[in-house]
């Protein structure tokens, strides 16, 4: 393909684009197909000889997009939003064409530095203190792996990344992380990766709003240290992704700060919502923290992959994870940041182009208004389904998130009442208007409501609604 080639296939595809951004809210907003239909379109064999682009994009138009789930989609209420909007898009396309590689600074000057501003201008619009530097990483699952691989080495005097876990365990005793009940799945999968095993996470149970017990913890951690264990780290959440549970930071930081253990907290969502000055309160105690993590890619309009990883001490980040082999050395080394040794993987995108072009389009402002609007209508959606009688509120509206459940006069089995929400959400899907996940709420099987695309507005939040009462009422009991 030429370049008078590109640039006209180039235009057709930013029309495709344009076109499904106006339209998106005419597809189901979950892909309704059958495992391996979308398989079962496509040859087994790759082509032998080249295909126009023409025939590739019509097979795309009606092979793939009867498969593609549409988070974009203003009635998508599933997990959390991967919100994506125009001016990311075009930062996205910039980037494919640039194509760069960003492991080091000399590898590309204006990626190591745009980040370095872009993720202080975002500190400063979260309101988190100074002395915090960030770094994006692909994920808060990668970003919390990071920090509990920090807090294992800090932890071993530097000695288990040289000399193995086998070789510090005599001396350090078996290690521990602590994370509450609520936690996200990626923080186990995190103390496996760092070879602390699974055994080693401590769930500390929640209270009343879904948040870990601060008491508890203690409890726990004092336990573990009087039975020769080393408690290394505390998973603190702002947001779980049940209930939205709002971890204490405070007296969890004194617990972390009288054991010398390692304080990460994850905002991976609930982060967000930091740019509203009324929702700083979450952040009491976060002198404590020794790293942060929230998602842009989440609720502030900028394509996935970009997580905004905070530390305070970059330097133990860095003693962590950085190999120099005689390739990578470079003469500025010791001047500059090369990101490459702030995370797991070597290469790196260019992705703080995307977060400078949302910031700058929309400016704070409006950023904040987007995310004021979200948590309105999910106050206003819970306190529709609390006064009806037929429906209960499970985990009450906390930002834009809340869980709920139908349940019918006359019916108090629990298992009973699992069985229809759960037919009562694979209804829903099924029929397109709308989407929604499940979790368990003190054990009872709920439905969660969760608001944050770019274009919701009330009118889709209404229709959700009505959808939901219509089809709960209409199923057989």
């Amino acid at each position: 393909m030429n370049t008078d080639e590109f640039r006209r296939h180039a235009h057709a595809v930013v029309d495709w684009m344009a076109d499904y951004l106006d339209r998106v809210e005419q597809y189901p907003v979950k892909a309704q197909v059958r495992p391996g239909e979308i398989a079962a379109r496509l040859p087994p064999a790759p082509p032998e000889m080249g295909e126009p682009v023409e025939a590739i994009l019509r097979d795309f138009e009606r092979d793939l997009m009867p498969g593609v789930t549409h988070w974009q989609h203003p009635a998508f209420f599933a997990y959390f939003p991967a919100n994506n909007s125009p001016p990311s898009i075009l930062a996205e396309m910039l980037t494919a064409a640039l194509g760069l590689q960003c492991m080091l600074w000399q590898t590309s000057p204006a990626a190591a530095e745009l980040e370095g501003r872009v993720l202080d201008w975002l500190r400063r619009m979260l309101g988190l203190p100074d002395g915090f530097t960030g770094v994006i990483q692909d994920s808060a699952s990668s970003a919390t792996l990071c920090s509990i691989l920090t807090a294992r080495e800090r932890a071993t005097g530097w000695r288990a990344n040289e000399h193995g876990l086998a070789a510090v365990a005599a001396e350090t005793g078996p290690m521990t992380v602590y994370c509450s009940a609520e936690t996200h799945s990626s923080v186990e999968k995190a103390v496996k990766i760092a070879g602390l095993g699974r055994a080693s996470l401590r769930k500390i149970p929640v209270d009343a709003t879904f948040a870990m017990r601060p008491d508890t913890l203690a409890a726990a951690v004092e336990a573990d240290i009087a039975a020769g264990r080393k408690p290394v780290c505390v998973v603190a959440t702002l947001g779980t992704t049940g209930a939205s549970g709002i971890d204490r930071l405070r007296p969890i930081g004194e617990i972390c700060r009288r054991h010398g253990i390692w304080l990460h907290v994850d905002a991976a969502w609930a982060g967000a919502a930091l740019i509203l000055p009324e929702q700083r309160g979450m952040l009491d105690g976060i002198e404590y923290a020794d790293s942060f993590v929230m998602n842009p890619h989440k609720w502030l309009l900028t394509n996935f992959d970009c997580s905004a990883h905070y530390v305070r001490d970059p330097e133990a980040l860095i003693r962590t994870l950085a190999i120099l082999p005689e390739y990578l050395k470079t003469p500025e080394r010791g001047q500059v940041d090369d990101y490459r040794d702030w995370g797991i993987p070597l290469g790196r995108r260019f992705r703080a182009l995307k977060l400078w072009f949302v910031i700058r389009t929309y400016g704070v402002a409006a950023l904040q208004e987007m995310v004021r609007k979200h948590i309105a209508l999910a106050r206003d959606a819970a306190s529709w389904i609390e006064a009806e009688t037929d429906f209960e509120l499970l985990a009450p509206s906390v930002l834009a998130l809340f869980c709920f459940r139908y349940r019918p006069r006359g019916i108090d089995d629990e298992q009973r009442l699992d069985r229809l929400n759960e037919a009562l959400l694979l209804k829903l899907n099924e029929g397109g208007r709308a989407y929604f996940t499940q979790t368990r709420v003190s054990g009872k099987y709920a439905i969660r409501f969760s608001i944050g695309q770019r274009t919701t507005e009330r009118r889709h939040v209404e229709a959700a609604w009505a959808e939901i009462r219509e089809t709960a009422r209409g199923l057989e009991r």
